[in-house]
């Protein structure tokens, strides 16, 4: 089953994007770096665990549908529905 989580995420300043992939896979943009971190994520109930494909580990939590604060930094749902993580 699909959570509700699954789309692109973005930083206010657009710097950080991160798309949460149906797959169970992320790809994080930084910058004009593409796929700076790149690793699995599972997602239970509000909570969401990263492993990063170098070892690194993380997590966050889903404040709505639209808000996930993550690393200090607060994510927002990109609705546009692109998928290219430096448009």
């Amino acid at each position: 089953m699909q959570h509700p989580y699954v789309g692109m995420w973005v930083t206010e300043d657009g710097r950080i994007r991160q798309e949460l992939r149906s797959d169970g896979r992320y790809d994080e943009a930084r910058g004009s770096r593409r796929s700076a971190y790149q690793g699995r994520y599972e997602v239970r109930g509000t909570h969401i665990d990263y492993w990063d494909d170098t070892g690194f580990t993380a997590d966050g939590t889903f404040v709505s549908e639209d808000e996930l604060r993550h690393g200090g930094m607060v994510f927002r749902r990109e609705r546009t529905g692109a998928s290219d993580p430096l448009r």
